[in-house]
């Protein structure tokens, strides 16, 4: 700060001024004042050098009022053209394609899309996998386009909505279990074979099982017994004619005759078996075959 002493003199008086040893200079001088101006120079080096890299990122990452790169921002929500890679989970209440184009979901691993309830447990996934598609739900379901249900699965069964249940396998279909259905019928020009290798094969039906082959035969085959049971009807054999080639037969009449009738007899146990046949009945001189089925 500078000392400024004031003295009155009239006009003509010459008075010398006393100098001052207490006077100071305002400012900054030498070295400080460098150290200052290379230090505004920096800050306004490092300022350019921000500005640049802003306006190189915001170009590279195509920045735009409308969005960044391939993502727009539109008033449906958000619209992404392109591939992209999404490193965490990714939170969405729908996802779909343009028009003209499939969605397609793409992953080195496996792709997961979970449900979640208020709670934020999961109550649905599904996964797909290198070698699995695992569904995790109550209930399985695929509808058609008109919203009929075509294929449902849960705990308790699996139903089939469509008119035809096809089986293209060469094996055919294995069930472990009892199966229920209205109808089984094979392709056109193929043979229908219903088989069990190592156990029974049972046929129920509350009114009656029909089978039937338009242009074919129907052969039963069995290591043991062939049972056709009816608990309240007959059973009938309506055809034209009626083979059965390994009937026992009984032995002929008195010798000279000359008859190749014969008339199928039934022993109480059910077992058939052939005899001549003759004016009455013959059955009863053959009734030994009905015991040698017991012994």
């Amino acid at each position: 700060m500078v000392r400024e002493q004031y003295t009155t003199a009239t006009e003509g008086t010459h008075i010398e001024r006393p100098e001052n040893p207490y006077v100071y200079k305002i400012g900054i001088y030498g070295w400080r004042k460098r150290c200052l101006y290379l230090f505004v120079l920096l800050l306004l080096i490092i300022l350019v050098v921000n500005l640049a890299l802003t306006i190189w990122i915001l170009k590279v990452m195509w920045f735009s009022p409308a969005g960044m790169g391939h993502l727009r921002v539109t008033k449906d929500g958000l619209r992404l053209e392109g591939e992209s890679e999404f490193l965490f989970p990714l939170y969405a209440k729908e996802i779909h394609s343009r028009v003209d184009s499939s969605l397609l979901l793409q992953s080195t691993q496996n792709v997961t899309v979970n449900a979640r309830n208020s709670e934020g447990e999961v109550t649905g996934r599904l996964k797909v996998g290198p070698k699995m598609v695992e569904v995790q739900s109550q209930q399985f379901q695929i509808n058609s386009n008109d919203g009929k249900p075509l294929f449902t699965v849960d705990e308790k069964e699996v139903a089939v909505g469509t008119d035809k249940l096809r089986v293209t396998g060469p094996e055919g279909a294995l069930f472990e279990h009892s199966v229920e259905t209205p109808l089984v019928r094979a392709d056109p020009f193929q043979d229908l074979r219903l088989e069990s290798p190592t156990r029974s094969l049972s046929m129920d039906a509350p009114r009656g099982v029909h089978i039937q082959a338009h242009a074919g035969k129907i052969e039963a085959l069995s290591q043991m017994d062939i049972l056709l049971h009816s608990s309240d009807g007959m059973l009938e054999l309506d055809a034209e004619t009626v083979c059965l080639p390994k009937l026992e037969q009984g032995t002929w009449g008195p010798s000279g005759s000359s008859q190749s009738l014969y008339e199928i007899c039934v022993c109480p146990g059910g077992k058939l078996y052939l005899s001549v046949a003759g004016v009455g009945t013959t059955c009863q001189e053959h009734s030994h075959i009905c015991l040698l089925e017991k012994n």
